[in-house]
């Protein structure tokens, strides 16, 4: 069985590292590009909109469908007869609340538009998580890991035909949606015909109990909660920007180009989550010592973070310039601005990627242990204090008070849920640990501010402040190739 998960989660893992990385920095970075930042900013801050809310479309089913249908093969044609019928339930509520809310702040229009197709496809991507969750409930992981990429791969080349095949004569922002929509519709189709040949019935009939779907809601509410509150403080700075400035559609995409790469560098914290989770729920089940493992994942995820962000923050001009090249039309006054902007909000997001890392660490455990009431409340936290700094700092200082809100809330709650796990686990101060990191982290920067005053491009610098500081967590202990085995052989 370990050998069968290993070979999975490589699966999902690759799947996941080719496909979808591509679409973050290939077709979502040309889409910005290609319409300008004005445009996309525009639809980034309904997209961060729509998102708002997507737990009510969810409600904790897909967690709890997954759980059950993997101890219970033989309640799948029950089970997906019901859950499809309050699928559709929360789909009305979702609706319901999230354009009451976009007419409460006054949403244009146009805006109103896109949030008809964008908030259909929340709704798409919460059905087909909900679908592979019978998938890998019924221990199809091959499928399941398939399916995971499935719709960036559809989407990926109906955009590549709409940017770069002359289908159409002007690439807009409203395609790029389109496409998505019809990415998510064939992906939800295959899916579903998948989950429907495995029930037992050849015509499934649905059923409403509301004894059983009222049961699931009243079992996922603090989960759902939970998820609310974190959606909150991680999409609504864009909204913020886009409702709390005159232009804010333009520094919403400022901020959207900065966001793209922490968005693509999370997907690898967050499969690390994966991963992390059913060890984490095992082992407190069977109470087993976690400190170690513990120790072990933070210094795993903690250490390329560190590279990362310091990359990030030395060489955020560079990297913008590399991204995003002079639109058509704009001025060399316009886009020097736009990249000294987008810049120093890269630097800053990025330095977030250090604070996520150590969330879904620590975050992911508290989950394994049910202290969904710790969570939720540093959730509450982490929310309230994000909405305030933004209001506080978008004013005077545009997209980069954005950033710096989004900075110190994700350090405060990281910070937060380090104490709390060491209260609830007992968790000794590990001196020795703290002490490598912070001669990591020192010599890091020490690193990074030599190679800048070294006649080097700038790609040969990054690389070898990469390999340097690789070098440097090895030979302080930080790392080794043991820890790397100790990791797979908890799974």
């Amino acid at each position: 069985m370990q050998g069968k998960f290993i070979k999975n989660l490589t699966l999902l893992l690759v799947l996941n590292l080719l496909i979808k990385p591509f679409w973050i920095l290939g077709i979502d970075r040309s889409v910005q590009n290609t319409v300008g930042s004005e445009e996309y900013g525009f639809y980034f801050a309904v997209l961060n909109f729509s998102f708002l809310f997507n737990i009510l479309l969810d409600f904790g089913i897909t967690n709890f469908n997954n759980k059950n249908i993997a101890q219970n093969n033989h309640l799948l044609t029950k089970y997906v007869s019901n859950l499809l019928v309050l699928k559709l339930l929360l789909f009305f509520v979702y609706v319901a609340i999230t354009f009451t809310t976009a007419l409460f702040i006054q949403y244009s229009p146009e805006q109103i538009r896109l949030l008809y197709f964008l908030g259909f496809n929340q709704f798409l991507i919460s059905f087909i998580l909900y679908l592979r969750s019978n998938l890998g409930g019924l221990h199809l992981f091959r499928t399941d890991a398939i399916i995971s990429v499935l719709d960036r791969t559809l989407m990926i080349i109906i955009c590549a035909l709409l940017l770069w095949g002359n289908v159409v004569n002007e690439f807009k922002i409203q395609y790029y949606i389109y496409a998505q929509t019809l990415g998510y519709i064939l992906t939800a189709s295959i899916t579903l015909l998948l989950v429907l040949h495995r029930t037992q019935k050849p015509l499934l009939r649905l059923q409403f109990n509301y004894p059983f779907l009222l049961a699931i809601v009243r079992r996922s509410f603090p989960f759902a909660i939970l998820v609310l509150l974190m959606t909150f403080y991680n999409r609504i700075d864009s909204v913020m920007l886009e409702r709390l400035l005159d232009d804010g559609a333009r520094y919403s995409g400022i901020y959207a180009s900065a966001y793209r790469l922490l968005d693509a560098t999370n997907m690898i914290a967050y499969l690390f989550a994966v991963l992390l989770l059913p060890i984490f729920a095992r082992m407190i089940k069977q109470k087993e010592n976690i400190e170690n493992l513990l120790k072990l994942a933070f210094t795993l995820i903690i250490t390329p973070a560190i590279i990362i962000s310091s990359a990030a923050f030395f060489y955020s001009d560079q990297i913008m310039e590399l991204l995003y090249p002079m639109h058509p039309g704009e001025t060399a006054m316009v886009f020097e601005y736009r990249i000294m902007e987008s810049s120093r909000v890269f630097g800053l997001l990025m330095t977030c990627f250090l604070a996520i890392s150590s969330t879904y660490i620590f975050g992911t455990l508290l989950t394994a242990n049910g202290s969904l009431w710790h969570l939720n409340l540093i959730a509450l936290a982490g929310m309230l204090l994000n909405v305030f700094l933004n209001f506080l700092l978008i004013p005077a200082f545009q997209a980069t008070g954005s950033a710096v809100a989004s900075l110190v809330t994700q350090m405060l709650v990281a910070i937060i849920q380090m104490l709390v796990v060491q209260r609830l686990f007992n968790i000794r101060v590990n001196y020795a640990l703290i002490i490598r990191l912070v001669i990591f982290l020192a010599g890091t920067i020490g690193i990074n501010f030599f190679l800048l005053f070294m006649p080097i491009p700038w790609f040969t610098s990054i690389t070898v402040m990469a390999f340097s500081c690789l070098a440097m967590a090895f030979g302080i202990r930080l790392i080794s190739l043991r820890h790397i085995y100790q990791l797979i052989k908890y799974a």
